[in-house]
């Protein structure tokens, strides 16, 4: 199962796509989670979260998603679990918030709120990165290369 997680290809077209999407992420999730460029919190964040009628368990897992999947994207480690998270995370925001705003992102100001065009790009580049794997220069591919221990390869063992 492990293997199967972490198994990717050697592809460094999924290094930069796994890099963008991780760093947007991290900064949104460090600002929610540390405070940091800007952001309001933790506590902040969960009691906004609460006041929107978000329990408090999904407000949780909403800033760990962002937080912690940004840095296992940018790091490459566990990149579909992040994606995963991300994905969900995106999902939500789309079905209870920007969904009825339209497509378009508010970039006149001459909307009620934003739209989910950005939200479609962010779940097309996790989508990617769950099915195709985190790419060159990831811890997953680091864990995922045949290493010779004994008679047997680790990937003929997990075969």
């Amino acid at each position: 199962m492990f293997w199967r997680l972490i198994r990717t290809t050697n592809d460094p077209t999924l290094t930069v796509l796994r890099l963008v999407v991780g760093i947007v992420f991290f900064a949104h999730g460090a600002q929610k989670a540390l405070g940091w460029f800007g952001g309001p919190g933790f506590s902040a964040t969960m009691a906004s979260f609460q006041q929107s009628g978000i329990p408090a368990i999904f407000a949780f897992l909403a800033i760990c998603a962002e937080f912690l999947g940004g840095l296992g994207l940018i790091f490459g480690f566990l990149g579909r679990v992040g994606a995963f998270g991300i994905m969900c995370n995106m999902i939500v925001a789309i079905a209870a918030v920007h969904l009825p705003h339209g497509f378009f992102m508010n970039w006149m100001g001459n909307q009620s709120g934003e739209g989910f065009e950005y939200h479609l790009l962010a779940l097309a580049s996790c989508f990617v990165v769950l099915v195709k794997g985190s790419g060159a220069f990831s811890v997953d591919l680091l864990l995922s290369r045949p290493r010779q221990t004994g008679r047997r390869t680790v990937e003929e063992r997990a075969a």
